[in-house]
Formats: structure tokens, C-alpha cells, sequence
């Protein structure tokens, strides 16, 4: 076990949870901080510690970073629901953009040296071009991704300020679970695609929406770059190592595999995992969904060792498909 510290905020969630579980497995010592709002403390590993609070309250945050001598924060927490975001930005906003300062800023005051940043590929709105590289322009469409995007120009802001370096993921489409079941999505009511199929494979849900068959992509549907949630964890154990190795380094990294699938392909997967037919429903599409958007991930393939293990659609399904069954043996 390492002597250092790693503070997890919304380790409680879903890809927290991952994050968590990688940290712990390569032998770093976990603080999760959550506030349990849409996380679960039986999520968490319990080799981690975990303390209920918010992000955005100061003294709980730095009484935490003190007492457990952290040297790094992975940030997690947050709002994730694209259309609720639009539906209400203020509370994206202050989820994602005012906590996340009140987080940085903690972290400064502590003198925490490095800042993991979970961000999303929502910052770059409707791409110009396909595959998109980290230098593509950042035009968000909806709040979701304005309040990510503002959160990353702070850490580039701070980082020239403050002796602090920063990695911020840009996440394609997470999903999947640990294979070994320890953790997946469980979140009541989720809007992706793969969760949204296998509830529907396991009769939560009577059939999937198809939002839109329009588009300009082979068959109509929009394609989309999967990453199962496990290589995307061990992407953050791999970029904290480069943090660290290089303290006045910070990055900026697509975490995608480069390939992309469509929504029906996805089906079609889903379909042959579980030996079920799923009822597609096919509507219209919703206001701002790009035809297609996939990672250009050279950059955070020569930046770090990282290197996929569960590139291929059908095992992210299985993985989601077991911990589905898992969840329903919970309830």
C-alpha cells in the first residue's frame, strides 16, 4: 500500500466507483468524498474511506484533505443528464462549475500538487470533423457541456497561478461494468443506450427509443465511440502516474477507442448477448445530437501507457448485462 492519499469525489457513483476500485487494486490509499445524493455508500469499496459531504463545503473538504494527507483529487461529482440541463442550467452550473471552483480551490488551499478532472466530449458540441482531436473547437450546445468546459478553463487558469497540474478526460460513451461484478451503473432512471438496452433485455423496460433515423451515417442512427467504464478507470490510475512524474505537465485527453457504433448496431449487440429480441421505437431525433462522435485518442495513447482491454462491444455489453442481473437480485 502506498502511503499516499488519493481523494475521490463521487466515488459513490458509477464511474467514480471504477476509479476507486482501480486506484485500490494498483495500491493506492482511496478518500472518497460524496454526498450520496445519486451515489450509494455500498459502492464503495471498502478498502476506501469514505466521507458523506459536499464538494462545494469548504471545511469538510479540507478537514478531509489534511487529516488523510492527500496528494492528488479525481473529480467525479456531478450533474450528468444532458436534457436536464437544459431543462435547468442553474443547477449545472452549480453542481459542476461553482462546486468544481469550491473543489479547486480546496485543493489549493491544502496544497494538493495534481487534479484529475472528469470531463466529456460534450465540450466540443457538434464537431466539425470526425474522428475529434483534442484541438478541435469547444462549442458546447447544451449547459452539460458549457459547465464542464468552463471547469477545465479554471484548472488551466489555476495551474498557471498555483503550483497544481491538472489531466482532464474528455469521456466518449461510458459504458459496461467491472467484469468481476463488483461495480456498474445503478442509477434509477439512466438515459444511456447500453443500460438502457439490457433493462430492457431483463424486462425493467418494455423497448428502446431510437431517436432519430435520419442521420448522416450508415444506417441512419446515430454512431457513436464506446469505452467500457473499466478502461476508462485505469486511464485515470495511468494519467495520476504521469501527474506526478511530470508536476508541471497538465493534459487535455480524449478517452474513447476511435471506433465508433451506431444505435442500432448497438441493439443488434445487445440482441446477441442476451438472445433476446429488444422492440425498438423509432422517433424522432432530439434537438443537437451530432450524426456522429468518435475519439481521435492518439494523444492520450502516446501520453500514456494506457492501452484498452475491453475494446469490443459485445464484452461492454455482457458486463453491463451481468450487473444489471446483479442489481435485480438487490432488489
Amino acid at each position: 500500500m502506498r502511503d499516499e492519499t488519493i481523494l475521490v469525489t463521487g466515488g459513490a457513483g458509477y464511474i467514480g466507483s471504477h476509479a476507486v476500485l482501480a486506484l485500490l487494486d494498483a495500491g493506492w490509499r482511496v478518500l472518497v468524498v460524496d454526498n450520496l445524493v445519486t451515489g450509494f455508500a455500498w459502492a464503495v469499496d471498502p478498502r476506501a474511506t469514505l466521507v458523506r459531504a459536499d464538494i462545494a463545503d469548504d471545511d469538510a473538504v479540507r478537514g478531509a484533505m489534511r487529516a488523510h494527507d492527500v496528494r492528488a483529487v479525481m473529480h467525479f461529482a456531478g450533474s450528468v443528464v444532458v436534457p436536464e440541463s437544459v431543462a435547468d442550467p442553474l443547477k449545472y452550473y452549480r453542481n459542476n462549475t461553482a462546486a468544481s471552483r469550491a473543489l479547486i480551490e480546496s485543493a489549493v488551499a491544502c496544497g494538493v500538487p495534481h487534479f484529475l478532472f472528469s470531463s466529456t466530449a460534450a465540450t466540443y458540441g457538434i464537431p466539425e470533423r470526425v474522428p475529434v482531436a483534442e484541438d478541435s473547437a469547444t462549442r458546447p450546445i447544451n449547459p452539460y457541456g458549457m459547465s464542464k468546459l468552463m471547469t477545465e478553463i479554471m484548472l488551466k487558469d489555476v495551474a498557471a497561478a498555483h503550483p497544481l497540474n491538472y489531466c482532464a478526460l474528455r469521456y466518449f460513451n461510458v459504458a459496461g461494468a467491472d467484469p468481476r461484478g463488483r461495480s456498474g451503473q445503478s442509477t434509477a432512471g439512466a438515459t444511456h443506450l447500453i443500460k438502457v438496452a439490457v433493462e430492457a433485455a431483463t424486462g425493467k423496460r418494455g423497448g428502446v427509443s431510437v431517436f432519430g433515423t435520419d442521420f448522416a451515417t450508415p444506417d441512419g442512427t446515430g454512431v457513436r465511440d464506446y469505452i467500457h467504464v473499466s478502461d476508462l478507470a485505469a486511464a485515470h490510475v495511468d494519467a495520476l502516474e504521469l501527474l506526478i512524474a511530470r508536476p508541471q505537465e497538465s493534459h487535455v485527453l480524449n478517452a474513447g477507442y476511435g471506433r465508433g457504433y451506431s444505435v442500432l448496431e448497438v441493439l443488434d449487440a445487445v440482441d446477441r448477448v442476451t438472445n433476446v429480441k429488444i422492440e425498438r421505437r423509432l422517433e424522432g431525433r432530439r434537438a443537437g445530437d451530432p450524426d456522429s462522435l468518435v475519439a481521435d485518442n492518439r494523444a492520450i495513447l502516446a501520453a500514456l501507457p494506457w492501452r484498452p482491454k475491453h475494446d469490443d462491444l459485445d464484452r461492454i455489453v455482457s458486463d453491463a448485462l451481468a450487473w444489471e442481473r446483479k442489481l435485480a437480485e438487490r432488489e
